[in-house]
């Protein structure tokens, strides 16, 4: 039978094997005490099972509150458990509440971390992935391989009528920008009903095409109860539009999976929230696990922080989310992956230096809207800036052969 195996980062006071399989019990058939119906024949088809235990340091205090160890020493160790496909099918939220679960609850561990997931083939007959995905994002925006999607965020983030977002993103479209999106704090405000948005926003998008060809990518956020975001979901089909926005991690994972289920619009998958489930070193999940959930459920496009950025989150944890994105999964689909955070062109050169690839949409918000040149300025500076990065070039050299980027490093590079 097909087995789903997880790797946890832990700490505990016990020794490690005998945490491990607290787990593994806690999260199938046992409990905290025997009970008459755990028999031999059904632990054997619906136990989880302790797969690989790898030790790593000791410390000497825990890194959350937990048991206490008697002799102030916690272990740490990477775990791998398994779990039989029976136990809960092709049903994403109860396999999520099998490997989390109450697993943050347990006394036993002072620190635990989901870092991976492994799933059987068989996935693949049940989630099909992303409708678009990279080649379908590409499709959809006519951005050939060789440069990433150059997108931005509207800003003020809210406040903006749908006549004066609609006029922001003219002079975008006309700059030659790839993509737009709504903010995560925009869904429908009191000045900014959601379907007023689309049909302003529409307009100006659906007449640009009209006269060049180029048909601008734009992400409403459609993030509601599930009734409601069908309705926008169809607002933005029946104005022309090509990607909806969710915030998945308030939507969650069964709504998100129901949306993406229709497979006409792109889903741009907004992580906001993400610090609360990964800023803790021994407390959450990894991107590595994450992402892979969201793939299941189908999401186009998902953001993966950027280098350099405005937040906490490493240059190294960044690079690694991009190559988590791009790594093929059940049969190859990848995920499209989404760089933002304090971005500007600045980045570009490390960013291209570090990853050795362009399938990305570059997205920069105040790099764009407060360029010294306007947003015009900044849309063609960031493309400049990851032409040179592509060349090979650095900063100053970049700065020194483009005037918007130039006055980008003038603006940002402090």
């Amino acid at each position: 039978m097909e087995r789903i195996s997880a790797t946890y980062y832990i700490e505990t006071p016990f020794t490690v094997e005998a945490a491990a399989e607290v787990l593994a019990g806690e999260q199938s058939s046992g409990t905290f005490v025997a009970v008459p119906g755990e028999t031999a024949e059904l632990k054997q088809r619906f136990a989880a099972r302790v797969e690989s235990i790898e030790k790593l340091e000791t410390v000497s205090q825990p890194a959350i509150p937990g048991a206490v160890s008697k002799n102030s020493t916690y272990q740490r160790a990477m775990i791998t458990v398994s779990w039989s496909i029976e136990n809960f099918g092709y049903n994403l939220p109860t396999m999520v509440s099998t490997l989390q679960g109450n697993l943050y609850e347990i006394t036993q561990f002072t620190g635990l971390k989901l870092m991976d997931i492994e799933v059987p083939a068989s996935f693949s007959k049940h989630f099909t992935g992303p409708a678009f995905g990279i080649k379908g994002c590409r499709e959809l925006t006519g951005v050939e391989a060789g440069r990433p999607l150059i997108g931005t965020i509207i800003k003020p983030s809210i406040g903006m009528s749908p006549e004066e977002t609609a006029g922001l993103v003219e002079t975008l479209v006309e700059a030659g920008i790839d993509f737009i999106k709504d903010d995560e704090l925009m869904g429908a405000a009191a000045n900014s009903p959601f379907e007023d948005r689309v049909t302003a926003v529409m307009k100006v998008i659906n007449s640009h095409a009209d006269k060049t060809g180029k048909k601008v990518m734009y992400a409403f956020n459609i993030s509601d109860e599930i009734d409601l975001m069908q309705r926008n979901y169809d607002t933005v089909l029946q104005h022309g539009g090509t990607c909806a926005m969710m915030s998945i991690n308030s939507v969650g994972l069964a709504g998100v999976k129901k949306i993406c289920d229709r497979r006409e619009l792109a889903v741009h998958a907004h992580r906001n929230g993400w610090g609360m489930l990964n800023r803790h070193p021994l407390l959450g999940i990894d991107f590595r696990a994450y992402q892979k959930l969201w793939r299941l459920a189908g999401v186009d496009q998902l953001h993966v922080n950027g280098i350099q950025n405005k937040f906490w989150e490493s240059d190294d944890s960044v690079v690694r989310s991009i190559e988590g994105c791009l790594a093929p999964m059940l049969g190859g689909y990848q995920v499209l992956p989404v760089v933002s955070s304090g971005q500007w062109g600045g980045q570009a050169p490390e960013t291209y230096r570090r990853t050795k690839t362009t399938d990305l949409l570059y997205m920069a918000g105040g790099g764009i809207m407060a360029h010294p040149a306007g947003p015009a300025g900044g849309v063609k500076a960031l493309q400049q800036a990851w032409k040179a990065a592509v060349e090979g070039r650095s900063v100053q050299e970049a700065a020194a052969m483009y005037e918007e980027f130039g006055l980008s490093v003038q603006k940002f590079g402090k």
